[in-house]
């Protein structure tokens, strides 16, 4: 698998897992009425933390997989089915906050005003937990990244090597939009109208389900074709 259709498949998947907009609108309602600065310090932070947090999984995916007696036809069939349900749950979804709920109900956070005068030295201590994990990259974040990997993977060292760096591209790109979404949030919500950021959400939320289905038929083949002889 090239580096580029690795990336695709991984920034398709990943992209309204991580939601930088949604994820943007939950940073804000937490930190508050914060500096500008303060905020680009903070989303430089969770950008540089996520980028390692979700390198490290993908590294040790295969790994985990290994430890628990996994098959890859499994976890294909398995994390195929769920991120095709996060597409469906996301793509029939009414409310134009829909993005920044989701986030809201992966990482248990309740609606919460902003404040007033937020402690700086607190959010510094939170760049990590929760901002980082699970806010930006929860836990369907990590089956996402799980499952590609699995549907990525190659026997072909040279293969599976650009497909792991297509993979990784993917994540950077993704980090770096969240971490202008996060810096810039103030601004960013006053000039995107909420039904705009909804809008696209759905169209990624469709082509996030056709990509689960379609990891989920190449698991379930595989499993298949174990059982069905010619």
């Amino acid at each position: 698998m090239s580096v580029w259709k690795a990336f695709l498949i991984a920034f398709s998947v990943l992209l309204p897992l991580i939601n930088p907009l949604g994820s943007a609108l939950v940073f804000l309602g937490l930190v508050g009425d914060a500096p500008p600065s303060v905020l680009r310090s903070l989303a430089r932070r969770i950008a540089i933390n996520n980028i390692v947090f979700l390198g490290i999984f993908e590294l040790a995916g295969a790994t985990i997989l290994g430890f628990f007696g996994i098959s890859l036809p499994i976890v294909q069939l398995s994390g195929g089915m769920v991120v095709a349900a996060m597409g469906w749950g996301v793509l029939n979804e009414r409310s134009a906050g829909a993005g920044s709920r989701l986030k809201k109900q992966e990482t248990g956070e309740e609606e919460t005003g902003q404040s007033s005068e937020p402690d700086v030295s607190h959010l510094e201590e939170s760049a990590f937990f929760p901002f980082t994990f699970p806010i930006t990259s929860g836990p369907g974040t990590l089956v996402g990244l799980l499952t590609v990997t699995a549907h990525i993977s190659d026997k072909n060292l040279t293969h599976d090597i650009l497909a792991h760096l297509g993979v990784f591209l993917a994540i950077v790109v993704l980090s770096v939009l969240c971490y202008f979404c996060y810096a810039y949030a103030p601004k960013i919500t006053k000039k995107i109208p909420p039904s705009t950021a909804h809008g696209i959400l759905r169209v990624i939320a469709f082509i996030l389900l056709c990509i689960g289905v379609q990891i989920a038929w190449n698991g379930l083949s595989a499993l298949l074709a174990t059982v069905i002889k010619p």
